[in-house]
C-alpha cells in the first residue's frame, strides 16, 4: 500500500478550487504528487477523490468502463448528457463518426487565412496605444469570432453566448455557494436551449454551410440526429468554443509577458511557435481538471473507489509530472523531445475541437510576435485566474507602439 494511503483522507484533503491554487497551481500539484496521488476533495466526504499522478490520469482518462463521463459527474444546468463528452462508448463511438470530421485538420486548414486577418485587426485596434487589456482585446474576440463564423451564429449576439457560457462555467455567486451555482446555471441552460430551438429551427428551413447545418442534415446508423441530440451538441459547443481556447491564451501571454527572452524566441524565430503551443499547453494547461464518476470498484494507490463516487481527474497536474516529463517538468522548454500532455484530455473522449484550438494557438502567437516582439504586464497589475479553468479577468499589457510591425 503506498504510504500516502494510510491518512488518506483526513489528512490529505485538498481544494484545487482556491483562487491561490489558480493563481499559481504548480505547488498544489506536486504536492498531491508527492504526499498523496489520491486525495480526498477538502470539505466532502470521501466519496470524493482527485487524482495527480501522469499515468493515473492517463489510465482513468482511457477507461471509461471505470470512470464514467456520465450526467451525474458534472451539473451545469443540461437537462441531458452533453454529446459527445458525457456519453461513453459505444454509443459515444457513433456520435465522434460524424462530429469529428466536421472539425479534421482537412476542414479546419482552410480557416487558417481569415484568422491571420482576424489577428491583425485586433491588434491594429490597440497597436498605436501601447497598451491593451489583452483579454478583453484580443483573447475574447478572437477565437470567439472564428467560432462564431464556424457554426453561423451572429456576431453581433457575442455579449449574450459570454453571458451564457461564463453563467455555466464560472458563475457570479458567493465562492462555495453550490446552491446559488446550481440555480444558475440551471436558469441559463433552459435560456441556451430555447435559444438553440429557434437555430435548429432555422437551419431546417435555411439551410447554411455551417457546422451546426451540417450536424441537422448529418445521419447516423442511417437517421439524422433527433433534436434533442443536437441541442445537446450546441449545448456544449458554447460552452467549448467560447471559454478554452481564451483561457489558453490569457495563460500563454501572460507568462510569456513575464519572460521577455522567451517573446524574444517567438519573434526571432516563427518555427519555434508550434513548440512554444504545446509546451505552454502543457506547463499552463487550462482546463485543471475533469469530473467522472465510478461505475466499477476500483483499487489506486491502497485507496478503493466505490461505484456512484466522483473523481477528480487532474491535468495539469499529470502535465507536469516528473516521472513523465523530467526534471524540466515544471518549466518552459522548447527542446523537449517528447511533450504527450493531457491538456485536451486523452481516450475516447479526446477534445472534439483540439485541430482548431491548436490553429488558432498557432496563428495568434505567430502573428502577435511578429507585430509585438516585446510586452509586459503592466505594472502594479494583479492578474486574477479563475479557479477550474484558467481564465484571466483582465490582462493590462504594455508595450511600445515605435516597436510595432
Amino acid at each position: 500500500m503506498d504510504p500516502s494511503a494510510a491518512v488518506y483522507p483526513e489528512q490529505r484533503a485538498a481544494n484545487p478550487y482556491l483562487p491561490e491554487v489558480a493563481a499559481d497551481p504548480l505547488p498544489f500539484y506536486e504536492r498531491l504528487r508527492r504526499e498523496c496521488p489520491i486525495a480526498n476533495m477538502e470539505g466532502l466526504d470521501e466519496g470524493t477523490h482527485i487524482i495527480s499522478r501522469y499515468e493515473d490520469v492517463k489510465f482513468a482518462l482511457k477507461h471509461p468502463e471505470i470512470f464514467s463521463s456520465d450526467l451525474v459527474a458534472v451539473d451545469i444546468g443540461q437537462d441531458r448528457p452533453l454529446i459527445p463528452l458525457q456519453v461513453d462508448p459505444p454509443e459515444h463511438a457513433k456520435y465522434r463518426r460524424v462530429m469529428d470530421p466536421q472539425l479534421g485538420p482537412s476542414v479546419i486548414g482552410h480557416l487558417e487565412d481569415e484568422m491571420r486577418k482576424l489577428a491583425n485587426e485586433l491588434i491594429d485596434g490597440f497597436a498605436g496605444r501601447g497598451a491593451v487589456d489583452f483579454h478583453a482585446e484580443f483573447s475574447v474576440p478572437y477565437p470567439c469570432t472564428v467560432f462564431l463564423q464556424l457554426t453561423g451564429l451572429p456576431l453581433d449576439q457575442l455579449d449574450q453566448f459570454l453571458t451564457w457560457k461564463d453563467n455555466i462555467i464560472r458563475p457570479e455567486v458567493d465562492f462555495g455557494d453550490i446552491e446559488a451555482a446550481t440555480r444558475v446555471r440551471h436558469e441559463t441552460g433552459k435560456a441556451m436551449y430555447s435559444y438553440f430551438e429557434g437555430v435548429i429551427d432555422d437551419r431546417l428551413a435555411n439551410p447554411g454551410d455551417d457546422i451546426i447545418t451540417r450536424f441537422v442534415q448529418a445521419e447516423i446508423d442511417g437517421q439524422t440526429m433527433s433534436r434533442e441530440e443536437i441541442l445537446d451538441i450546441c449545448y456544449l459547443f458554447i460552452l467549448g468554443g467560447l471559454d478554452t481556447v481564451t483561457s489558453t491564451l490569457d495563460c500563454s501571454i501572460a507568462y510569456l509577458a513575464q519572460h521577455a527572452d522567451r517573446q524574444r524566441q517567438l519573434a526571432d524565430d516563427p518555427s519555434l511557435v508550434p513548440h512554444a503551443v504545446e509546451e505552454l499547453l502543457r506547463l499552463h494547461t487550462p482546463v485543471m481538471q475533469v469530473l467522472r464518476v465510478v461505475v466499477t470498484e476500483h483499487e489506486m494507490h491502497g485507496v478503493t473507489m466505490r461505484p456512484g463516487d466522483t473523481v477528480m481527474v487532474m491535468l495539469g497536474s499529470a502535465d507536469t509530472d516528473v516521472d513523465e516529463f523530467g526534471h524540466t517538468a515544471d518549466d518552459y522548454d522548447l527542446q523537449r523531445e517528447v511533450n504527450r500532455h493531457l491538456a485536451f484530455g486523452g481516450g475516447p473522449h479526446r477534445c472534439l475541437g483540439s485541430h482548431l484550438a491548436r490553429l488558432e494557438l498557432k496563428v495568434a502567437l505567430e502573428e502577435l510576435h511578429r507585430r509585438l516582439p516585446a510586452y509586459a504586464v503592466a505594472e502594479g497589475a494583479t492578474l486574477d485566474y479563475s479557479p477550474g479553468i484558467r481564465e484571466i479577468a483582465s490582462l493590462p499589457l504594455v508595450f511600445d507602439p515605435k516597436a510595432v510591425a
